[in-house]
């Protein structure tokens, strides 16, 4: 600790309330349990914890870590109210003294009282490193701590109840966009904003129509008492907008009551659904009238930059500009420039409105997940195929422009089709053995996972493909029908078929799911392995579908296999992937480094790259 902070520290004892941790800190001498016991206050337990403190020298603020004891907030509240303050009571040890005897006769403090708390008594940094929770912030969440009694009462984690503070104190600017990983419980977060304004209004709650049914659950779960409508299909009535409304993103774009309608809360569930500005639902989204926007979804940032000034556009309308000024300001210089200074200054300006915390910060009871690479040899049948696509592309031409763009999509649609089995492209109706070299691995893959008694969980983008592993999977590994969870599901379907794989103690052993089916709202711990067949154009939406193993209720280790063809297109897309998952932490103030789009190199280039190690 630099001298210069050392000596900023108050030399009496402080209280500071640890919202995250659900703790009192005192701090501010050198032995503040000690000093504590002086004062007839519990002495808690001894710790470091980082403290905002300003540094003399810098004329700045310095991120401290100062001794401290900590006391949970029940113990601390009613020692509080009996202790007898003496002249090595610091300020805001009094200021909390005072707030603590009105609170625990359950009444509300006045405006007056919390804003006479000191920085010193809330100036502990969050769990992410850099987040000071307001004076109310700590006050209201000490509020619920204390009032919290009865069976309707929510257990939240320490850190939900930290975003739930962060949600609710948003409104001063409009909203905010809660990016938690996925797998920490943003649905119950965002209910729990809703069970805090109870009478404020009406709340909307937009999400994807498969995870409709999760909403309803939840909400019967953990709000019994909220009165929710489920408001799609063509029997929806305007009247119906009371209470909280659940509904889709495709009502959303088409239904004109909905804008009509002013909203105290406004959730927009896995909002990477608005991700385009221009898109219809984005367009719908800003329309709404709400006092408080929230948008909660895992990857903040998919692609472009574009996408985290259109969530924004909804929760804080203006803090970033129009869209023209800010691809001139910031994604230009992050994406094409690579600006450390941009970025930098991106993430000063978004960062007090986006919240993002990541499991191996906030659950670190979460068992380890880990991560396999599995790289597949082509089979003689894939690379003559391989070998003829190539040749047959190039030598009839891939154009130019719009035209050309769409070929060497088709091309590469076709290349990835090879490296997941011939039989796809040239249907044969024979054995399907041997034919391609990712299927044979993912057969002895799984029949070890089902002989071990465990469950997985098989990821891939082709309808086609999902069909050709539920047959194959049957007949050779589990010896009974392997569910297909894909898009042409009705939700009802979707639902039986989840309940069956993680409730019923006999359902089946392996669940194929539809990459991008599957990407919302399943919770799907049951699973411990999970086979990423094919690749993803997109690491983020990979990321997705193995933190439905992976989350919140997982008790055991989760191993991801991703599966790669050696000297293919694959090993292509695994490149592509290692700099679009830097993108995403651009608003964190991290640089992306951006790999070139393949459907944007020359012939020569792209022919190369994907003619790379076959041999002919």
């Amino acid at each position: 600790m630099p001298s210069s902070v050392l000596g900023v520290l108050p030399g009496r004892l402080q209280a500071s309330y640890l919202l995250e941790a659900e703790r009192f800190a005192w701090w501010g001498t050198s032995d503040p349990a000690g000093d504590a016991a002086a004062l007839g206050l519990p002495p808690g337990e001894r710790r470091e914890v980082r403290f905002a403190l300003p540094d003399r020298d810098r004329a700045t603020v310095c991120a401290t870590d100062v001794p401290a004891a900590l006391v949970p907030t029940r113990a601390a509240l009613d020692a509080l109210v009996a202790m007898n303050p003496t002249a090595n009571a610091g300020r805001s040890l009094r200021a909390w003294a005072g707030l603590a005897s009105v609170i625990r006769t359950g009444e509300q403090p006045s405006a007056a009282l919390v804003e006479g708390l000191p920085t010193a008594g809330h100036a502990a940094l969050g769990l992410d490193g850099t987040t000071i929770w307001s004076a109310g912030a700590v006050v209201e969440a000490v509020l619920r701590h204390a009032s919290a009694s009865g069976s309707d009462s929510v257990v939240l984690r320490p850190y939900q109840q930290a975003g739930v503070a962060w949600l609710l104190a948003s409104e001063s600017d409009g909203g905010g966009v809660l990016a938690d990983e996925m797998g920490l419980g943003k649905t119950l977060q965002a209910i729990t904003v809703l069970r805090a304004r109870p009478s404020a209004g009406p709340h909307l709650v937009v999400c994807p129509t498969s995870v409709l049914g999760n909403w309803r659950r939840e909400f019967a779960r953990f709000a019994p008492a909220l009165p929710v409508r489920t408001y799609v299909g063509a029997t929806r009535r305007s009247a119906d907008l009371r209470g909280v409304v659940l509904t889709s993103y495709g009502v959303l774009r088409s239904d004109a009551a909905l804008r009509a309608t002013t909203w105290d809360v406004v959730v927009l569930d896995e909002a990477q659904q608005i991700k385009n500005p221009d898109a219809q639902a984005a367009r719908a989204a800003r329309a709404l009238d709400a006092r408080l926007r929230l948008a909660m979804t895992g990857t903040p940032v998919e692609n472009r930059l574009d996408e985290l000034w259109s969530l924004l556009a909804f929760t804080n309308p203006g803090l970033l500009g129009t869209r023209s000024r800010f691809r001139q300001r910031f994604s230009v210089a992050v994406e094409q420039r690579r600006s450390a200074a941009a970025a930098e200054r991106l993430h000063e300006l978004v960062g007090p409105h986006v919240l993002r915390r990541r499991k191996v910060d906030v659950a670190p009871e979460l068992p380890a997940k880990i991560e396999t690479t599995v790289v597949c040899a082509l089979t003689a049948e894939q690379e003559a195929l391989y070998r003829a696509s190539i040749d047959e592309a190039f030598t009839a031409g891939l154009g130019s422009g719009v035209g050309r763009r769409g070929r060497v999509l088709a091309l590469l649609g076709r290349l990835k089709q090879i490296c997941n089995h011939p039989e796809l492209l040239e249907p044969t109706g024979g054995e399907l053995r041997g034919r391609s070299g990712k299927l044979d691995r993912i057969t002895e893959i799984l029949a070890e996972v089902v002989d071990n008694g465990d469950r997985a969980l098989v990821f891939t983008q082709y309808r086609a493909t999902g069909d050709l592993l539920a047959r194959h999977l049957q007949e050779h590994v589990t010896g009974t029908p392997v569910p297909f969870l894909h898009g042409q599901l009705s939700s009802a379907a979707r639902e039986r078929t989840t309940t069956e794989f993680t409730d019923d103690p006999d359902g089946p052993p392996v669940l194929i799911l539809s990459l991008r089916a599957a990407g919302f709202g399943l919770n799907l711990t049951r699973a411990t392995h999970v086979v990423h067949y094919d690749r993803w154009w997109n690491p983020a939406v990979e990321a997705q579908a193995s933190d439905r193993a992976h989350r919140i209720g997982q008790t055991r280790t989760v191993t991801v296999h991703t599966l790669i063809t050696e000297r293919s297109i694959e090993e292509a897309v695994a490149d592509l992937h290692a700099g679009k998952r830097d993108l995403a932490g651009v608003a964190a103030g991290e640089l992306p480094a951006v790999k070139t789009d393949l459907a944007r190199l020359g012939d020569e280039q792209l022919r190369a790259l994907l003619a790379e190690g076959v041999a002919r």
